[in-house]
């Protein structure tokens, strides 16, 4: 068994030109077209065109910011790290990146694991919270593309993991580390702040329950830290006339109680347009008008626990060592498809 693992990403520009940053949007547009209902696909192009358009100028001013997203290359570096650390484990696997919205697409992916050879495909999004847009949606393009190439390979699917202990664990660390080098402590005037992508309620109203995942991925790396006043806000993208989840991140630093916050990204696992310019510009120049001391707690896209926990994901998922347990999606219910949150907790 050759194995290829598909690490899925939501995929950003590389470079802050209109060029790549106008056809970025509209791929994301006009996936999650119905949000606005059924618009028949001219009108569905033309009102993803439409807010492509609006939208990109901010978006470019934010990458030039940041210097152009490092979310590619982060993702490279990872599927390398995972790619050996497979090796090391003695499983004959190849690791591939493809993105939802930038090259490589998923379809790439596809088309270079089967040029390789391999005959055994995992599904494993890079995202430790299941949303519709982003986990769900990838997967599905991962099975569209695999049987568009004809490609009857064994197709195994890993959606949400945010509970695995080690995933944890590690999260946990990332704040006691900001505490350490800060100063600050949260006896003393400082606020956790968690900080999640936002999620159309709409998703949710059809079952998807990130927002319960959301809730419950901060509550057990608080506990870890020993930590049980903390707030979650939503990043969220209000470019269409729909319901988002709340409150707005923005909201919470304007309204929190504190003399210094320790916010924390906690959908990411890349460093990005939403972590380096939504919160170390955006969110800090809200919490310092106000004086208050601003912390964010970084992603570890590179710690080597983190590439361990993808690899016990892949093991698990191939039935080699149950290092962790998956069962079958929810959010997601196809028979490929399994997760570590199958049973929702209370």
């Amino acid at each position: 068994m050759k194995v290829a693992v598909m690490l899925l990403n939501f995929g950003e520009p590389e470079h802050p030109d209109e060029e790549e940053v106008v056809p970025f949007l509209e791929r994301i547009f006009l996936m999650n077209g119905e949000l606005e209902g059924r618009l028949g696909h001219d009108k569905a192009v033309a009102r993803a065109h439409e807010l492509a358009v609006a939208r990109a100028p901010g978006l470019i001013e934010e990458y030039r910011e940041i210097g152009g997203s490092p979310l590619h290359r982060q993702a490279e570096e990872q599927a390398v790290a995972l790619d050996a650390e497979l090796t090391r484990r003695g499983l004959d696997a190849r690791c591939y990146v493809g993105m939802q919205f930038t090259e490589p697409f998923i379809h790439d992916a596809v088309a270079r694991a089967r040029a390789d050879g391999c005959d055994t495909v995992i599904g494993l999004p890079v995202y430790p919270l299941c949303g519709t847009s982003t986990t769900v949606m990838s997967l599905g393009t991962l099975a569209d593309a695999m049987q568009q190439a004809g490609w009857e390979a064994p197709r195994l699917e890993i959606s949400g993991w945010h509970r695995h202990p080690a995933y944890t664990a590690l999260r946990a660390d990332g704040i006691r580390r900001i505490l350490e080098q800060s100063g600050e402590s949260f006896d003393n005037g400082c606020r956790l702040v968690f900080s999640a992508h936002g999620i159309p309620l709409k998703y949710l109203r059809e079952g998807n329950r990130y927002d319960a995942y959301v809730e419950e991925s901060c509550r057990a790396i608080a506990d870890a830290v020993g930590v049980d006043d903390y707030v979650v806000g939503f990043q969220n993208h209000t470019n269409r006339p729909i319901e988002w989840t709340s409150p707005d991140i923005d909201e919470v630093i304007e309204n929190i109680d504190a003399e210094s916050v320790v916010v924390f990204p906690v959908s990411f696992m890349h460093e990005q347009s939403e972590t380096l310019a939504e919160l170390d510009h955006e969110l800090r120049e809200v919490a310092e008008r106000r004086g208050l001391r601003f912390h964010r707690v970084p992603v570890p896209h590179d710690d080597a626990r983190f590439i361990g926990v993808l690899a016990d994901l892949v093991q698990s998922r191939l039935g080699l060592e149950r290092t962790i347990t998956l069962g079958p999606c929810t959010c997601r219910p196809d028979a490929a498809t399994h997760c570590t949150n199958h049973v929702l907790r209370n």
